[in-house]
């Protein structure tokens, strides 16, 4: 696991190929510089894509990351990649989403985290996936994710 403190992350400033997977992506992380404050972190991905587990067929979705640091923040360049690789990977969305959330709490132990994941119809119907470590610590300002429910054309 890369990080700052050991002045070993591979891939911010050098040109770095999309992983082929999840599983290959590697995700670094760089010190928090406030640790001693709680403040939300937020990464919204609108353009996420990847592909069902059973037609191939792809799927997209507006991801939503919002999480308060405890010693680490992820680093961005790392997150890109590592969300990118999803783009050919099989997963139903619950699984897609949740193993977002879990890989980041694995990496970074954070105070706490969410992810909401809006998903586009597939099959007519779409599916809004959300995950949370529990409630937020209290007297920091999380804001609505602002992502609209789905309403068709209605």
């Amino acid at each position: 696991m890369p990080d700052m403190e050991s002045n070993e992350l591979s891939q911010l400033g050098h040109w770095v190929g999309a992983p082929k997977s999840p599983e290959e992506a590697i995700l670094e992380r760089v010190a928090n510089p406030h640790v001693s404050d709680d403040y939300l972190i937020r990464f919204a991905c609108p353009e996420f894509t990847t592909v069902c587990p059973v037609t191939g067929q792809p799927d997209f979705a507006h991801l939503v990351i919002d999480y308060l640091p405890g010693d680490w923040i992820v680093e961005s360049k790392s997150l890109k990649l590592y969300l990118a690789a999803h783009r050919d990977h099989p997963a139903f969305h619950e699984g897609c989403t949740v193993g977002i959330a879990k890989r980041l709490i694995d990496l970074l132990t954070p105070k706490w985290l969410r992810i909401g994941g809006y998903w586009y119809p597939r099959g007519g119907i779409p599916i809004d996936v959300f995950y949370a470590t529990g409630e937020p610590p209290p007297g920091v300002w999380i804001p609505e994710q602002g992502v609209a429910p789905y309403r068709g054309r209605g």
